[in-house]
């Protein structure tokens, strides 16, 4: 069989989770190529997989997907796998996957889990319409951007900034509802739902321990034909050398709008 790709997910935490497929795959490829050989082996190990392993993580990507695309192009079945969960998904393998389809080779994705999609159905909020931001940006005014989503927002977060990002949303927007999926498949999972005022003043003192997906119901939808005016207004005071923030809250005094929703239609018009 000609060269290919073959992108297999990991478990995210329970090693019982592995699929037939994937075993499979990893123990026919030729080369198996991780962002961490030990752990990779650890999984490996538990399975009685013997397989030849190369690193492939961020620092090396564009440099081993060089190397890689080359081997495949020779015959060789390359097995790509992340530390955990689905490959491309905030880990390495973009550029591999990439690589592969300029060269004209097969890229084969196999189904297994992702953190992302088990937070999702755990959060209990609507899964018709949802976006992966990756991490939460560290910006404040890039956060705000992303938690203005109308659709169901799905982010992966660190234990040490949960209580920052749940403040933000809180000042934002008090009783949006929010889930907190730690340590999901593992022997300490656990899922908190609430209001963003709710599990912000859970966390305030006592940040989650261990690894953490955010789920963020949607931001309401604001319709223009209700805030149009206000926000013209209000940017007719800021050309006037208004700061945005103070006229923001001025506004919505004399109207009765959301001086948080104002501002954020006045920064995404920008």
């Amino acid at each position: 069989m000609s060269g290919r790709l073959i992108v297999c997910p990991t478990p995210i935490g329970n090693l019982e989770d592995v699929t037939l497929r994937v075993l499979a795959a990893l123990r026919e490829a030729d080369v198996v190529a991780c962002e961490d050989t030990r752990r990779t082996r650890v999984l490996l190990d538990r399975y009685g997989v013997k397989a030849h392993l190369v690193s492939y993580h961020e620092h090396n990507e564009r440099e081993r997907a060089g190397e890689l695309v080359a081997r495949m192009r020779e015959g060789a079945v390359v097995a790509l796998v992340s530390d955990a969960g689905t490959p491309l998904v905030s880990d390495p393998g973009f550029v591999l996957v990439q690589a592969c389809v300029a060269a004209g080779l097969a890229v084969e994705v196999l189904p297994g889990p992702s953190a992302a999609i088990s937070a999702l159905v755990a959060s209990a909020l609507p899964a018709d319409r949802w976006r992966f931001v990756g991490f939460l940006p560290r910006k404040r005014s890039a956060l705000e951007q992303v938690l203005s989503s109308p659709e169901t927002l799905v982010a992966f977060e660190s234990p040490r900034r949960v209580a920052s990002s749940l403040a933000a949303l809180a000042e934002l927007d008090p009783d949006r509802p929010v889930a907190i999926c730690r340590e999901l498949t593992k022997a300490h999972e656990e899922v908190v739902r609430g209001s963003a005022r709710e599990l912000a003043a859970r966390y305030a003192s006592e940040p989650p321990r261990g690894e953490v997906a955010l789920v963020v119901g949607g931001a309401p939808e604001s319709h223009g034909s209700d805030t149009g005016p206000a926000v013209e207004a209000l940017r007719r005071l800021v050309q006037a050398g208004a700061k945005p923030r103070p006229a923001a809250a001025v506004v919505a005094e004399l109207t009765g709008l959301s001086a948080n929703a104002l501002y954020r239609a006045l920064t995404r018009e920008r």
